[in-house]
């Protein structure tokens, strides 16, 4: 497709601290991965996830604001929350205590919502946050003062109350879940809080796991981290074929998956020059030309009912934060626990 893509930018003067934050938060968990194999490329993203933290903390305002012509599609709630999850990844990168500190101390009480469970999303990073800062709690050696301890044992408290809420059979378990089992939050990509809940969940397990923690309470019931992977392996199960519509809704995988996925590049036929007509493969009534496989769309409605239209956008478009959280999913149920009891070796 040789279209043109308009490139925009958040400034100083026209801010997005959620894309600056969010772009930290992932070259600091990058910079983990590369730090054995390229230590010199490690380094060169921390310097630059921490350059960006500072830019988004700094000039501070939501990139909705700034380009309000977004606003329609990817409209920000609040930028906060990826303050938080930007400086909890460069903790965990860097070490560096002041990253814990803002976390905890500064703006923890403030803006983390402490005590109440929310849901993983694009949108809201507070529940991912909450998971990963209780890590330090079951593995952490390193010394902290006391209020940073104190926001610390509160982030891990709201994980806990984030997994009492996925477990069906907890006192505190959401009400919000199709008749087919699965957990249902918006008719909007209704499968990104179902997948992104169930990666936090294995990842919760496996902490547990590591950590010879036996259970996690529920207003005075326990649960064990098979409980928790359990719950995971519903959803995934349920994506994947085992719904009421006997419908996969990974593109490509099972006899019976989506044929007229809301994407440009699966429909539309290869090596065309769509010009000014290309709104005629988005209204074809016939199956997409190419198949995107491993996509990931949108899922079914409340009464676990799907419209397999390419029109239909609400259900039939895949998204990059549904499938990738989903790979973190599946690649955390087909391995046992193997958490490294430290994310930072400097």
């Amino acid at each position: 497709m040789s279209e043109k893509r308009p490139l925009t930018q958040v400034n100083k003067t026209s801010p997005g601290t959620e894309v600056a934050a969010e772009t930290a938060a992932a070259l600091a968990s990058a910079s983990m991965v590369f730090r054995t194999v390229d230590s010199t490329y490690s380094d060169l993203l921390i310097r630059h996830a921490q350059q960006l933290f500072t830019f988004a903390d700094t000039y501070r305002g939501s990139y909705s604001v700034s380009i309000p012509q977004l606003q329609s599609y990817y409209n920000s709630t609040g930028y906060f929350d990826e303050l938080l999850w930007a400086a909890t990844w460069l903790y965990h990168a860097t070490g560096d205590q002041s990253y814990l500190s803002y976390v905890t101390v500064q703006n923890g009480k403030l803006y983390a919502d402490w005590g109440r469970p929310t849901w993983f999303s694009w949108d809201d990073k507070r529940a991912g946050t909450q998971v990963l800062l209780s890590r330090l709690n079951f593995f952490s050696s390193k010394k902290s003062s006391n209020a940073e301890n104190l926001g610390l044992q509160m982030y891990k408290k709201t994980a806990e109350a984030v997994m009492c809420g996925l477990l069906p059979n907890s006192p505190t378990a959401t009400s919000s879940r199709t008749d087919g089992g699965l957990v249902w939050i918006d008719e909007w990509n209704s499968l990104q809080h179902p997948v992104a809940a169930s990666f936090l969940a294995v990842v919760y397990s496996d902490y547990m796991l590591t950590s010879r923690t036996a259970t996690v309470q529920c207003n005075g019931e326990s649960f064990t981290p098979t409980d928790l992977r359990n719950f995971a392996i519903s959803q995934v199960d349920y994506l994947l074929g085992k719904n009421p519509m006997k419908m996969s809704y990974l593109v490509g995988y099972g006899g019976n998956y989506p044929q007229q996925v809301h994407h440009r590049g699966a429909s539309i036929p290869a090596n065309v020059d769509t010009g000014c007509k290309g709104f005629q493969w988005l209204s074809s009534t016939e199956p997409n030309p190419n198949v995107a496989f491993g996509a990931l769309v949108g899922g079914p409605f409340k009464n676990d009912s799907f419209i397999d239209l390419r029109n239909n956008s609400m259900q039939t478009e895949p998204s990059t934060y549904n499938s990738a959280v989903l790979v973190g999913l599946l690649s955390g149920l087909v391995t046992t626990s193997s958490i490294p009891l430290s994310l930072n070796s400097n």
